[in-house]
């Protein structure tokens, strides 16, 4: 049973943190491993009261975002020194849907969509939906090069820009960042298949989740934070969020280059569908081991 009064060890708190940069860049759903490293590991993280996982949460997606933001200040920098209605658009229809969805269905999707089983199928699902976005996309881009022209009809051989991003092209990222409200699912896995199936080139995809997902992250990180605020974080717990939150800003800004490279230089998405797909395997296998040794 959840204790109110336990505290999350500091070396859990790092662990955690410290996955949280990884988790977060790539494709695999950081949620996802925020729930699942400490079940596999058999770590007490599931009796905390809830509220203090949640807290906890909040200060890795916090530290993550306030990273991201970093990396990308050079980009945000340009953006706001010059009026982009364009891009503006673009961003508020990736932005509705996912912040109307969560104000109304957050809590009801928390409670019944949390447990390791469900979360392995929304990493299976997300893993299938990425692996077929990516593939028909590179195939009719490989299909449109070999035209006698030589030229790519949907905006060059590789696919199109970023820069071509339409409002619809944002209410289609805005729409799997909704599903990506499911645990498992992914928000940057999630708006990678909809950029790709959309018909943009893998590194112009990666840039599109980013600039979809950050104000996401740092908008929920926020109203999160100052309603734990007006609440009040008991003293015993207000270390491991600390720990938890610096660990993840720093991950996040240490693999920002390093582990997104083969993304932004267009690398194929396959990988990181067979790695969900591998732990959604694991996790289904110990789910059913265990609740075989609760039956006996």
């Amino acid at each position: 049973m959840p204790s109110a009064d336990q505290a999350l060890p500091l070396r859990h708190a790092i662990a955690l943190g410290l996955l949280q940069g990884p988790a977060e860049l790539l494709p695999i759903s950081s949620s996802a491993h925020t729930t699942l490293v400490p079940w596999l590991a058999g770590w007490p993280y599931a009796r905390l009261a809830g509220e203090q996982r949640k807290s906890f949460e909040v200060a890795l997606h916090a530290g993550a975002g306030a990273a991201l933001a970093i990396h990308m200040r050079g980009q945000l920098l340009r953006d706001a020194a010059r009026v982009d209605p364009r891009r503006a658009g673009v961003i508020a229809a990736a932005l509705a849907p996912p912040a109307l969805a969560g104000y109304a269905l957050g809590p009801a999707i928390e409670r019944r969509l949390g447990g390791p089983r469900s979360i392995a199928a929304g990493l299976a699902a997300g893993a299938v939906a990425m692996a077929v976005a990516d593939r028909r996309v590179a195939r009719t881009n490989d299909s449109a090069t070999a035209d006698d022209n030589g030229a790519c009809s949907a905006g060059g051989p590789s696919g199109r820009a970023q820069e071509d991003a339409t409002a619809r092209d944002g209410l289609a990222l805005g729409l799997a960042q909704t599903a990506a409200l499911i645990p498992g699912v992914s928000r940057n896995g999630a708006t990678l298949s909809a950029a790709r199936a959309r018909g943009f080139a893998r590194a112009d995809s990666q840039a599109l989740s980013w600039h979809a997902g950050l104000p996401i992250i740092l908008g929920a990180s926020m109203l999160q934070g100052a309603r734990m605020r007006r609440r009040g974080v008991p003293r015993e717990q207000r270390a491991a969020l600390a720990v938890g939150g610096i660990c993840a800003f720093a991950s996040t800004l240490a693999g920002a280059r390093l582990l997104t490279r083969p993304l932004h230089e267009g690398g194929p998405l396959w990988p990181y569908s067979l790695y969900r797909c591998a732990l959604a395997a694991i996790v289904v296998r110990r789910h059913r081991r265990e609740r075989g040794g609760r039956a006996q």
